[in-house]
């Protein structure tokens, strides 16, 4: 198992967090609380980022049991909300570094998903990003984690309670890598 430590801040409530409401064209049509997005399951901007090492293992994890929304649930993918006047990046950078203490490199885009769950509704924009440090856990939002080797992953998928929307996106990921697809424009 990887290195893994207790970050020992106190967040804000993330549910204070002001969140820009879009359409299902990506466009700012307002914004809200964190919690009235989740309250209300309201479309609103997301980043998912797999973390690889250098060996090409991907860092997988169980959220924790406090989680928002999927809680207890597996993952491959580190992310979350886009706060209100955040770019996709910023927000991707801003991510790996809170739940994994990754800082330094940036994410690269990969491509675009449009999930329209019973539980969650987001444009999430999907990065990557290589990571041969330390994992560092934020306590609250990532309870266990390890590396696996990246042809091990769909097995691991099929023997675990995964997150609804980070399974569809690492489907539509693994499309995207058989077809080789360059990546589209990212939204803003």
């Amino acid at each position: 198992m990887s290195e893994v430590y207790g970050s020992g801040e106190s967040r804000r409530d993330s549910g204070d967090e002001w969140v820009d409401l879009i359409d299902s064209e990506n466009r700012v049509i307002g914004r809200t609380s964190r919690r009235e997005v989740r309250g209300r399951n309201l479309l609103h901007r997301g980043v998912g980022i797999l973390c690889f090492d250098s060996g090409g293992r991907v860092y997988v994890h169980r959220r924790t049991e406090t989680k928002d929304v999927f809680p207890d649930l597996y993952d491959m993918f580190v992310g979350g909300v886009v706060e209100s006047g955040e770019t996709y990046a910023d927000a991707a950078r801003r991510e790996i570094d809170e739940e994994l203490g990754v800082h330094g490199p940036t994410p690269e885009y990969l491509f675009r998903h449009l999930y329209e769950g019973d539980q969650n509704r987001s444009w999430i924009q999907v990065y990557r990003v290589i990571w041969d440090g330390p994992i560092r856990h934020q306590v609250e939002e990532i309870a266990w984690g390890d590396w696996l080797r990246a042809e091990d992953l769909e097995s691991w998928v099929a023997g675990h309670a995964i997150v609804p929307d980070g399974l569809e996106i690492y489907q539509r990921y693994r499309s995207w890598v058989r077809s080789g697809s360059p990546a589209s424009e990212p939204l803003p």
